[in-house]
């Protein structure tokens, strides 16, 4: 069976589900594998749970019954069937992705446009070969626009990414020193970022770019892209803006030739993020978004995924970024919390993970930053700060640090909490 009679089947039943969990009646199943578990072994139990279809790629589950679909890999027919499903939608779709900033970047760009449009878009951060395709089958008659977030942590992965989701414009927030240990080199992120530029290079279509970035405007300027919509922190730009303060939200102005400053005042912590609003500003421009829906839209998005943002509690004000960590993350961090004017600073740092060979040099550094920003009150968490000397309090896990807290914990300050995911410092909230 081939792609375009499997989409006439989805056509008739619009819902996909991977989750044998769930399984809305009249649904498709479709069996997808992972290290420590294989969908085919629960086709049998889809359809009793009232789904009209499984999807599977191994024989002996393909019962000859017409409900079973058999299929020679179920994540390429699942990417493939998501794609068919794209191109029934003639529709701009922004492609997003980039080291640093890709979500928040793209929850800004979705909430700039959605003062204008119906946005489809990333819900999250499901940004792989598996939440890239369930994010297209999202696509509804309704959408008027459709913004997708593509992450990487491998060569080619971008590639293969955007061959899905065929965007008609796009734009990489940042490159940065992160996944080393699967991108074997900084210029390895660069190459695989940069296969969003290959595809939208070769289809002409339109990048928006951050020209304060030399990586960025080199990659560009390899690939002869011409159709550029700049954005950055001089007049040079088509956009650009400053930051006005951090204490502790971002507040910023910005501009074009066309519009005179405009003051906004947002919900996010870091001053790194004006490069995020200016991206969606720069966005939601080009698609005739007004400049007061989009001031509008910045002021009221408040930040709820672990990412920049600021939670207060009974005993503490945290600034929150313990989604994800890398060099580049990190040293933004620990800069935007050495500048913020606010008292009694404190520290929680986690690890960082995926960085090969590199890691001892790239905590090192961590260190050093920390030691030269002033920062006394730290506290380390993870094996990859253990042969690093400092008078920092250092941690093996994040079990340790809730024993620590309980016995003694901080009382009135701005705390950050910053580090790799794997490290679950996301659990730490609660107890500050």
């Amino acid at each position: 069976m081939d792609i375009s009679e499997l989409y006439q089947i989805y056509q008739a039943h619009p819902v996909i589900t991977t989750d044998s969990r769930d399984c809305p009646e009249g649904s498709i199943f479709l069996a997808l594998k992972g290290a420590s578990f294989d969908g085919n072994k629960f086709a049998d139990m889809a359809l009793e749970k009232g789904c009209a279809y499984v999807i599977v790629d191994e024989k002996e589950y393909a019962k000859g019954d017409e409900r079973y679909i058999l299929v020679e890999d179920c994540l390429t027919t699942f990417k493939e069937l998501a794609r068919e499903h794209r191109r029934h939608f003639e529709i701009p779709v922004v492609g997003i992705t980039g080291t640093n900033g890709k979500t928040t970047t793209k929850e800004l760009v979705s909430a700039v446009l959605g003062e204008k449009f119906n946005v489809m878009f990333t819900q999250g951060n499901f940004n792989n070969d598996v939440g890239v395709p369930k994010t297209l089958f999202c696509l509804s008659p309704e959408n008027e626009i459709a913004v997708v977030e593509m992450g990487a942590s491998h060569p080619g992965d971008i590639r293969k990414l955007v061959e899905y989701v065929e965007p008609t414009c796009g734009m990489i927030t940042n490159v940065g020193r992160a996944h080393l240990q699967g991108f074997g080199s900084f210029e390895g992120v660069k190459k695989t970022k940069g296969e969003l530029y290959d595809y939208l290079a070769a289809s002409d279509a339109l990048v928006f770019i951050n020209a304060d970035n030399e990586h960025l405007m080199q990659m560009a300027e390899q690939r002869n892209i011409n159709r550029l919509i700049t954005y950055g922190k001089d007049g040079n730009c088509d956009v650009w803006g400053e930051v006005i303060s951090c204490a502790p939200f971002l507040k910023f102005r910005w501009r074009t030739e066309s519009f005179d400053w405009h003051e906004v005042q947002t919900h996010l912590i870091g001053s790194y993020n004006i490069d995020n609003m200016l991206a969606a500003i720069t966005i939601g421009l080009h698609f005739d978004v007004k400049p007061q829906q989009i001031d509008h839209a910045l002021e009221n998005y408040i930040p709820s995924n672990n990412r920049s943002q600021l939670e207060e509690t009974a005993h503490n004000k945290l600034v929150v970024d313990a989604y994800n960590a890398n060099p580049s993350s990190m040293a933004a961090a620990i800069e935007n919390f050495r500048v913020m004017d606010v008292p009694h600073k404190m520290a929680i740092l986690g690890q960082m993970g995926e960085l090969g060979e590199v890691s001892h040099e790239e905590h090192q550094k961590v260190v050093d930053q920390l030691q030269a920003a002033g920062l006394e009150n730290v506290w380390l968490v993870g094996d990859e700060f253990k042969d690093i000397p400092c008078s920092y309090r250092k941690f093996q896990n994040v079990e340790e640090v809730k024993e620590a807290l309980k016995a003694n914990q901080p009382h009135d300050h701005y705390i950050l909490i910053k580090g790799s995911n794997s490290v679950k410092l996301f659990q730490l909230p609660e107890l500050l």
